[in-house]
């Protein structure tokens, strides 16, 4: 008869499947200690078979490895471990509070990356890389505009924004830039490259 996985035990890391998981529960019922060790090194590198990128991209692969076989077994798993592993205790406290940024945002339809891209902006020397970043920055205002309406929006209306939000520092001319959201591939390549240098800041 089958039986459905919602039934069953839940998996306390899913993403290693529930063989992988019935392979540490028989881990756990060896009685002979060096039997139980090979069976969780060979647990383990069968873990790391099944996720072989990962190699490349964690610098404490082989720990984590150990970490989660720890963790499947309810830490319960009695073998030498050739790292530290993560102990129970730490493991099950719950996450420490992400603090919310306080402080008012002056135009919530544009949000607060945009606040603070106008402020850099001000305090920016006039030049090309300052021209590309106010241009970015005007091409964000009214995408983040269009996102809170939806009918749509006057570019007059995003450059006397940005007007009023710096304070008058930055005064640019609806003639100045095109901020029409239809461009050809030839304006797209060239105002990619020439907004290059500003992606690398961040906000």
């Amino acid at each position: 008869m089958m039986e459905y996985n919602t039934k069953q035990k839940r998996l306390p890391l899913p993403e290693y499947g529930r063989s992988v998981q019935k392979m540490v529960d028989h881990a756990l019922t060896i009685e002979n200690r060096e039997e139980r060790q090979r069976c969780a090194e060979t647990i383990v590198n069968i873990m790391g078979s099944m996720f072989p990128n990962m190699r490349n991209e964690l610098p404490d692969y082989k720990r984590k490895l150990w970490d989660h076989i720890a963790i499947m077994s309810d830490f319960m798993l009695d073998i030498d471990y050739p790292v530290e592993v993560i102990k129970k205790e730490t493991f099950t406290e719950p996450p420490q509070r992400i603090p919310y940024q306080s402080g008012e945002i002056k135009n919530r339809h544009y949000g607060r990356i945009v606040e603070k891209m106008i402020a850099h902006a001000c305090t920016m020397e006039e030049g090309e890389e300052r021209d590309a970043f106010v241009e970015l920055l005007l091409i964000q205002m009214k995408k983040n505009y269009i996102a809170w309406n939806k009918d749509g929006v006057e570019d007059k209306r995003i450059f006397e924004d940005l007007r009023y939000f710096s304070e008058g520092k930055i005064n640019i001319s609806e003639g100045d830039i095109h901020l029409t959201t239809h461009q050809n591939k030839n304006e797209a390549s060239k105002n990619h490259q020439k907004r290059k240098k500003v992606f690398k800041k961040k906000f």
